[in-house]
Order: structure tokens, then sequence, then C-alpha cells
């Protein structure tokens, strides 16, 4: 241990290496508000515990098992999905041909949200951001000459868990694979979709059931199976520091271990199956620590509140994704470097397996290129590196364990804050974890637009777009994928006996209103006799009733600009507007189709909002009629539209038709989120005034919004054109 007499000599020395730079050495405080210190010393360390344990040993900080990699690397699983259950079997058998070990299922949001494809509420969204699964036929071409009894398959699903799950179990066994051969995962996370990626059906309570329907189904016959991947990593890219990541994700994982338990299971016959799910950023330790700290703190809370009698009932075990939110569409390239440190951190945070992005998601959905390289990233990772031959190789470093600790400390309270408060269901059903989280993104976004974070490319060292080299983007025609859908729905239709799938839809019904039935039971019959994803919903929803979220609202990014010369002369030219018209410019800002991602949303209604507008945030989930109605009846001056999900250049038209049919064609429509430059020419022949792709500062987005209403000022005296830079 470092003597105080060498402490004070390093301390000397320091300051005077630094010189005018000296405040340094007290350390810099993280978005985690943790102060990061230039040194530590086996002295922070001394106080931690658990910091001796070794892999595979409670409380498995170092690892859940004993050799961790040593023999058996992470698995390398990477998300897919697009377009027809044929074009992406197709992708999955040349990934499975070129290293790829596991599939990992992306489906298009009209499936998530319970949809079938000839639904009028997903016109935009069939097979865009994921692939389209109307019925057992399309799983089973989805699977296509890929052994289910050999293949790991993990499913992102949430809302429409029970016919997705169901129809992937028929499929199965119709390609003579019985459920107790299968292995992989479900996601069956509703909860963190109440906070942040709104992808649910139901309303948080009987989600919840279902949630533990699906668990007690899958402890009985599906016993390779994991019935629940409890995600953070959609808390973290809808702007959640590490804190809050760690804290709801674990604090969803009791809510469910307790539905599980209210099934009448043992906790050891399901715990041992339990995954979970997160991101990995660009804070390189502290994704590190995340995800040790992860491990640790569930090993302490499953020992204390259910005192399990097997150890594997304590161990977390996660799969990793690098940070969407990180991906830049400036400079794309830098991309492919920040996705191989990400990926660098999750494997040295002890990882089970891992998806590494794709550079050019910032712009489209990954080409075969893009993904081809992000799979090798991983490849070189496991065969060039000697990352395999070393168990946790940074367990020990004074930093990393001092940092693990303190990241613990800060989740443990929020935790206790969420237990005090009757548990996450409860807590979701008041909203207060998604306004946390909305609050945090909205101080990331707006320290990333003043310089006060750094993203190479983007807020220092951009580069002249001209000299960038070419990136080609994956393309999907949403309106042929929609017509081959409905067209496959016909035919499943015409062949099936209707008088049987109407009975098992109302055994559905039925169970749904008896407690003590097992949902997916009655799923998977139904999935047998052909009913498809969106009549199976249907059935439920029946029961349920659909969700409909209330439209929340942040302010505070203004306050990282009070002192800021551009954003008061910008307030001061609002100001001049509402005086020159006698009202203050009014924004609608919505969200069209299924894409249900609002943090972009959210985020502009603030920092609109603080600047002088009056803002209305538009309801999730709506079509171009509603949303054109809405902005006729608010007398709004724009109407701003967030997309994610490449529904655009098939919705945004159409609200733009709506809004002239309306006799409101005078209203400004704004564009921005992930648009590929190949869509804005067909956006602005549509009528739409400006686009803004991802990386766009929030001011400057402001500033182009105010030019397109000045007209509207036209002719009043005084009334100059201002200037926008």
């Amino acid at each position: 241990m470092s003597k105080p007499a060498d402490l004070e000599h390093w301390q000397r020395l320091a300051t005077e290496e630094l010189g005018a730079s000296a405040a340094l050495l007290a350390g810099v405080e993280t978005p985690e508000g943790i102060v990061r210190r230039p040194l530590y010393t086996q002295a922070d360390v001394d106080p931690l515990v658990d910091r001796d344990t070794l892999p595979g040993l409670f409380p498995f900080v170092r690892g859940v098992r004993a050799t961790m990699y040593v023999g058996r690397p992470w698995t390398l699983r990477q998300y897919a999905g697009f377009s027809t259950a044929r074009e992406t079997n197709a992708f999955y058998r040349r990934s499975l041909a070129a290293g790829q070990r596991g599939l990992s299922v992306a489906f298009d949001l009209a499936t998530h949200r319970g949809f079938d494809s000839d639904h009028p509420r997903v016109v935009g969204d069939v097979g865009k951001a994921g692939v389209a699964i109307d019925s057992v036929a399309d799983m089973a071409l989805l699977f296509e000459g890929i052994p289910l009894d050999q293949t790991s398959v993990s499913m992102t699903m949430n809302g429409a868990v029970l016919p997705v799950l169901a129809m992937f179990i028929v499929a199965a066994e119709e390609q003579g694979v019985k459920p107790a051969r299968l292995s992989g995962t479900i996601q069956n996370d509703i909860l963190k979709e109440f906070m942040v990626r709104n992808t649910y059906i139901y309303p948080p309570e009987p989600s919840m059931r279902v949630v533990g329907d699906v668990i007690a189904y899958a402890s009985r016959n599906l016993p390779r199976f994991n019935p629940v991947s409890i995600s953070g990593y959609h808390m973290h890219e809808a702007g959640a520091p590490a804190q809050l990541e760690l804290a709801f994700t674990l604090a969803d994982g009791l809510e469910y271990v307790r539905a599980a338990r209210a099934r009448g299971l043992d906790v050891d016959a399901f715990a041992p199956r339990l995954s979970f799910f997160f991101a990995v950023g660009s804070d390189f330790f502290t994704e590190i620590a995340k995800l040790r700290a992860a491990r640790l703190l569930w090993a302490r809370l499953m020992r204390e509140h259910f005192q399990p009698r097997d150890p594997a009932s304590e161990r977390l075990r996660m799969h990793c994704q690098t940070s969407g939110i990180s991906l830049t569409a400036q400079q794309p390239h830098n991309n492919i470097v920040r996705t191989t440190l990400q990926a660098l951190a999750a494997v040295l945070g002890g990882t089970q397996s891992l998806h590494t992005n794709a550079f050019d998601e910032a712009l489209a959905l990954p080409s075969d290129f893009a993904a081809a390289l992000a799979r090798n990233t991983q490849l070189i990772l496991q065969h060039e590196t000697g990352l395999d031959q070393v168990i946790d190789p940074l367990g020990g470093s004074y930093y990393l364990e001092t940092l693990t600790q303190q990241l613990c400390q800060k989740a443990e309270a929020i935790i206790a804050e969420v237990e005090a408060a009757g548990g996450m269901t409860r807590a979701v059903a008041e909203g207060w974890p998604k306004l946390r989280i909305l609050a945090a993104a909205t101080r990331r976004q707006a320290r990333i637009e003043r310089g006060l974070d750094v993203i190479v490319g983007v807020n220092r060292y951009q580069a002249d777009a001209s000299a960038e080299p070419a990136v080609e983007l994956r393309s999907i025609d949403n309106q042929q994928v929609r017509a081959e859908q409905i067209e496959r729905l016909s035919q499943v239709r015409s062949q099936r006996d209707a008088a049987q799938v109407g009975r098992c839809l109302d055994a559905l019904h039925a169970a749904a209103q008896e407690p003590r039935a097992n949902l997916l039971e009655s799923a998977i019959a139904a999935a047998r006799a052909r009913a498809t994803v969106g009549e199976i919903s249907a059935a439920l929803e029946r029961a349920f009733g659909r969700y409909n979220a209330s439209a929340s609202q942040v302010s505070g990014y203004g306050q990282y600009y009070a002192d800021e010369p551009r954003w008061l002369e910008l307030q001061g030219k609002i100001g001049e507007f509402a005086r020159l018209t006698g009202r203050r410019p009014r924004l609608l800002v919505a969200k069209l189709g299924q894409d249900g991602h609002d943090r972009g949303a959210r985020l502009i209604a603030s920092a609109f909002a603080d600047s002088g507008f009056d803002v209305d945030v538009g309801p999730l989930f709506q079509t171009p009629e509603e949303v054109a109605q809405q902005a006729v009846d608010n007398d709004v001056h724009a109407v701003g539209i967030s997309t994610q999900a490449g529904a655009h250049l098939t919705l945004v038209p159409e609200l733009v038709t709506r809004l002239r049919a309306l006799g409101a064609g005078d209203i400004v429509t704004v564009c921005g989120g992930v648009i590929p430059d190949a869509d804005h020419a067909a956006l602005r022949a549509a009528g739409v005034t400006q686009i803004f792709g991802p990386g766009t500062p929030i001011v400057l987005a402001i500033e182009r919004v105010l030019e397109a209403l000045w007209p509207r000022v036209d002719g009043v005296p005084g009334a100059a054109a201002p200037g926008v830079r």
C-alpha cells in the first residue's frame, strides 16, 4: 500500500506537471454522479467487500462460470430481421455459414404491436424495422433449413409474446423438434416497454400476468429455454446513465420473480433460466464495472429476497449489445471503432453472448457488408486477442473495483426507492421511472450540443461531408413487402378450418378471464389452428383492453443554454414572432405508425418548449389522418414528425395530403430522425419543409423551423426575416 508520504510526493509532482490545470486532480463528475479521479490506490479498494471472490462463486462479480471463456468463448449472436421471412431466412443461413452460432430475431413493429400486416394502422410499418410474422406459416419459413434442435434462437418480443412464442413452438413441432429440445430466449420484458420502448399492447397488470404465464409454461415444458430476458439495453438507448439502467433492470427482475412465484412456482424451478440484456456504451471502464456490479447486486438481491437453494438461481447471465445511441450519421465509419471498443468492454465485463452493431445503423437497416464487418469484429476478438485465455483480466484494478462498488451503491439506493414505492409495476404505472430516464436523456443531449461531452465528427473534429466515402444502404420496399404478406395471409385464411380457429380464439378469450388458466397454452392451440398474430392479440385485447400511455414531457434542456448568446438571440426572435403575430409559434410533435421510440420526440418537445414555442405532444401510434386532425384542432403552425423505424416515406406524404384536404396546407411539416439522404428528395417533393438527420443540434433545428414559419408575418411592419444562421 502506498504510504501517506508517497501520496503527498505524488500530489506535488502532479500539481507541478498540470500547472494551471491542477484542478483536474480533484476529479471530473460522470453522468452517473461519480467523481472520477486521476489516481486510485489500494487505499480506495481496502474498504470494499467481495473483492477477493473467484469466478463461478457467489457473488459472481468475476463471472458466472468458473472458467468463463477459457474453453468456451461467448456466443456470437447477431440481431437481425427485415422484410419477409424468406429474405430474413436467407440472411440467417449466410450468417450461420460465416461463423455465427446463434440467431437473434428482430420483428417488425406491426408484429410487436399485435397487428396483422393487413391492418390499416400498420401501412408504413410492415417489414421495415424487422421481419413481418403473421402466422405459423411465416415462422416456419423464417427457420426453413435451420434445425431448431441445434440452433439457439433469441427473440426480441414483448407485447405480442404469446402469439410469437406459440408460433415458434408450433413451427418447431412441425419441423420435428419437441419443445424440450428448444434452446434460446424470448425477451418477455414488458415493464421496460412502459418505460422506454413502448411496444406494449395491454395495460401493466394483465401484461405482468402474461409474463408469469410464459415463465410457468417454460419451467414445465422448455427446460433449455430462457423465458425472460430482462433488458436494460433500451433504457440505455433512451438516455439512462449506468446507475439507472442497473437499478431499473434489476428492479424489473425482482418483479418478474414475484410474478412467477405468484403462479405457484418454486424459485429454483425458473430462476436459473432468467437472463439479462445490457447495452454497452463508450465510457469504457464504467461499462465494464456496470456488468460486474449487475452480477454482484443480483446475487445479493436473490439471496436476500428469495433464499434460493440452487446457486444457479443467484447467477446473473447476460447478453450484451453495443450501443446504438452512440452511432453517428456523421463520419459513420467511425462507428466501427466505437463498436469495437464497446465489444471489448462487454467481453472484459464478462458477457455470455454479444451483438455488435453495424456501422451504418444510424442511417438505415444494416447492409450485408456492414453486418458481416460487425460479426467479424467479434471473431477477431475471439481468435486474435487472447481474451479467451484469462478470466476477468481487469479484476483487482484499483479503479475498476472502486467503480464497481460505487455503481452498486448508487443502484442499490434507487432499487430501495422502487421497493418502497411498491415495486416496479406500480412505479411504471405512476410513470416516474420513465420521467427520470427522460430527464437524464435531456441532460445528455444538451451536454453534447454544448460541446461539454465530445463526440468525434459531430461536435468536434468534423470533416467535410463530401470527402466521406459513400455508404451503400439497405432499402426495404415496404409496400411490396406488405402486399406479399397480405397475399400470404389470404392463403392461410383460405386453407384453415375457420370454425376451429373461432373456437380456439373463444377459448383464449375465456382463459384471459380465468386467472388460473395459462394463456400460452391456449395461444399454442390457436396457433396450431392457424390463428394469426393479430387474431390472437385481439382475443386478449377484448379481455384486457389496449393500453394508451399519457404523453409525458420534461423541461430542462434550456438550463444548459441559459448564458449562451445564440440561445438568447433565438429566444428574442421567438418573442418577436409572438409580438408580431399575437401568439407564440406552436408546434405539434408527433409519431406516426407503430414506432414507439420516443426519446427523440420528447427531447425535441422539451427543447422547443424551453426556447419559447408552445408545444403539443401527440399520443404514440397515430395515423396520418389523426395527426392532421390534431394539428388543425390545436391550430398549430408546424408539425414535427420524429421517425426511427423507416416508415416516413409512406406515412409523411400521407400526412401532408391529409393536412391539405383539411384546408391546412399552410401548416409547415418537418421531419427528424433516422432518414437516409436518399429519402430527402421524395420527402421534399411531398411537401416537407425541413429534414433533420441524427446529430443535428436542436438549437439549429429550432432556428430553421422558426425561419420556415416567418412568412406568416410577412407584410407586418417591422417583421424582418430572422436572419437564421
